[in-house]
């Protein structure tokens, strides 16, 4: 397959696009698969899922070890495509149930819920503050109840409330907890007993506590946070609070060890930034953008972020990721070549761009692990690895094979990630900034193409630019003119804008359907934001690590963002919100905004417009005259 993809003769035309379409037609399968297993109510019996996806992978492999004839007729090629397309479905279909049933087997038994069991074990990852208390997740090592051990989930998420039932005194403020926290969980009930104050907890130590837990479970409200799902993507089988009432047995540090250095490390920092920085908004920014803790930006900062379009640049994203690989592999490749004078045994075992681009990946897999391995970061870094590795293969892939399977990798490795907005954002600007690209004759380098994979913004545009400003100045600067230099820093500047819009205006529809809100300032926001947050912030936080003063400067120049981006969030009309649009309405809109961007005579663009009025003007149906509707929230 890979010597036919890679033929350059013009007479093998067939024998390329045959197993192009191949290849296709087995990454599309599989991810249908996942997605159509996605939609089940209830699970099926493991074994089923397990004889599905054995007997599919086994077709598979029959049927790819069989000798392909080297042309094939439009019948047979089509049969060959449409059997590949179900067998890698039933594959998807079949590990997904596999999966989703060897997680739910080790659910938390109904008869534990709402007891009081005593547990041991460490902390997991660094607690996340807030004003009612803390919650972490906690390792479990023993359970007992009533002195019988018991079996309990391996990892629990747990909250450490603050102030519950404290009888107010002259002078002294109580804390007392909302009745919904801001991810879901549901605080424990009012004890008229003064509880215990949150101990300081650290990741790596040792901990005995009672707990009361219950199985994940979300508020039901419409359009809302779907916290089971978060839940269950992040391995989480159980939920509860610590009993900290004057009757029960308080909670005990045991030990402390370095068990979780990476995480212990994110606390450390974290602590770091609150105390160097006296302005709490701006060091929950620094926090977010340095260890990931996106809890720590104040929430009517995130309404901010959000009205002006620039809500995924403020945490570790695909951008920031993507701008660290591609920083770190030209530093790499640049001291490989280096090397070569003192001794040539590195080039020559490695050349210098390999060397770059998998050290590149390297250290942003280790950037991505210390600012949490959230599921974003996984997410690009399983997309950097799979273009990598292809582009380092040696052979020309078709843009469409490289972003199906990107797409499969992903999903293969996290089913879930098909119900999270962010991961249709980001495969659908990636795609149609590929589409819509234009056509180059020489092979970009690995990480310089996967700078358009992770993020939604135009990232390959920007260091594009960025490289034809730099041969333009090495070819023009003090030899020839200067109005070439600045010629060609005009393109470079136009090419990043030209891509921003693209993706704006062919993600509109979709950020219609998935959040029935768009920022009609998002476009001038992000075109200060990305250059600001990702060429000045980022790496003056991070940067900051090393040498503190440096957030000092970084937080001058999140200050300088957030003025900027709140004078544009007070626009009358910085952002619109519309009825939730069924589906068919959503894809045609989708198809409109690609249509208008993609690089086509007028007259086809215009055959856009009429499919974005749909999913704009739709309006629900109303009661009747004389009639209406009350929807009660759900606050548990």
């Amino acid at each position: 397959m890979g010597d036919t993809l890679s033929s350059k003769k013009p007479e093998s035309r067939q024998r390329l696009c045959s197993p192009a379409r191949y290849c296709a037609s087995l990454l599309v399968g599989l991810v249908a698969g996942v997605a159509l297993q996605l939609q089940q109510a209830a699970l099926d019996a493991s074994g089923f899922y397990a004889w599905l996806a054995g007997g599919s992978a086994a077709l598979l492999v029959i049927g790819f070890g069989l000798r392909r004839p080297r042309q094939l007729s439009r019948g047979a090629g089509f049969a060959v495509g449409l059997a590949a397309f179900l067998l890698s479905a039933g594959l998807g279909f079949g590990l997904t149930g596999v999966r989703a049933g060897v997680f739910q087997s080790h659910a938390l038994a109904p008869s534990l819920e709402g007891r009081d069991i005593a547990i041991t074990g460490q902390v997991a990852a660094m607690p996340q503050f807030g004003e009612d208390g803390l919650r972490f997740r906690f390792d479990v090592d023993t359970a007992t109840l009533d002195g019988r051990p018991v079996t309990l989930p391996a990892q629990v998420y747990l909250g450490w409330y603050a102030g519950f039932g404290a009888r107010p005194q002259k002078g002294v403020a109580v804390i007392r907890p909302s009745p919904v926290s801001d991810d879901g969980a549901e605080p424990p009930e009012f004890s008229p007993e003064l509880s215990r104050q949150p101990q300081t907890m650290r990741a790596g130590e040792r901990w005995q506590m009672v707990v009361r837990l219950k199985a994940p479970h979300g508020n039901s409200n419409p359009y809302g946070f779907d916290y089971e799902l978060w839940l269950w993507e992040q391995g989480l089988q159980a939920t509860g609070y610590v009993r900290t009432g004057v009757r029960d047995t308080p909670p005990k540090r045991l030990s402390t060890s370095w068990s979780h250095p990476v995480e212990r490390a994110r606390q450390s920092v974290r602590e770091a930034i609150f105390a160097r920085i006296d302005n709490r908004q701006i060091a929950g920014v620094l926090a977010a953008l340095v260890v990931g803790d996106q809890n720590a930006i104040e929430r009517a900062d995130w309404d901010v972020f959000r009205a002006t379009g620039v809500a995924h640049l403020m945490s570790i994203s695909g951008l920031h990721i993507t701008m660290f690989a591609w920083l770190a592999s030209r530093f790499i490749r640049w001291l490989w070549r280096r090397s070569a004078k003192l001794t040539p045994l590195l080039c020559l075992c490695l050349p210098a761009p390999t060397a770059g681009a998998l050290g590149g990946l390297l250290l942003a897999a280790l950037y991505a692990l210390f600012s949490g391995w959230g599921v974003p970061a996984q997410r690009t870094i399983w997309m950097l690895a799979t273009v990598v590795l292809l582009r380092q293969s040696g052979r020309q892939w078709p843009w469409p094979l490289v972003w199906l399977l990107a797409m499969a990798v992903v999903v293969l490795l996290d089913p879930w990630a098909l119900l999270q907005a962010g991961f249709w954002l980001s495969f659908v600007a990636v795609g149609v900034l590929f589409a819509v690209g234009p056509a180059k004759k020489e092979t970009p380098s690995a990480i310089n193409s996967v700078a358009s994979m992770p993020d939604k913004q135009g990232v390959a545009g920007m260091f594009d630019a960025k490289d034809r400003l730099k041969t333009a100045s090495k070819r023009y600067f003090g030899t020839r003119w200067m109005p070439d230099l600045a010629r060609h820093a005009l393109s470079g500047l136009t090419g990043v804008a030209r891509e921003q819009w693209v993706v704006t205006l062919a993600l509109t529809p979709l950020s219609l359907l998935l959040f029935n809100q768009v920022s009609l300032v998002g476009l001038l926001a992000n075109a200060v934001a990305i250059p600001w947050v990702t060429l000045l912030v980022t790496p003056l936080a991070m940067a900051g690590v090393f040498f503190p003063p440096l957030w000092d400067a970084a937080a001058w120049t999140v200050s300088l963002l957030t003025l900027f981006l709140q004078w544009l969030a007070s626009w009358s009309l910085a952002s619109i919100s519309v009825a939730a649009a069924p589906l068919w309405c959503a894809l045609a809109g989708v198809a409109g905004g690609v249509l208008l961007a993609m690089r086509l005579p007028w007259h086809f663009k215009t055959l856009g417009v009429p499919l974005l009025l749909p999913v704009l003007l739709w309006q629900p149906l109303r009661p009747a005259a004389g009639e209406f509707e009350l929807l009660g929230a759900d606050i548990g």
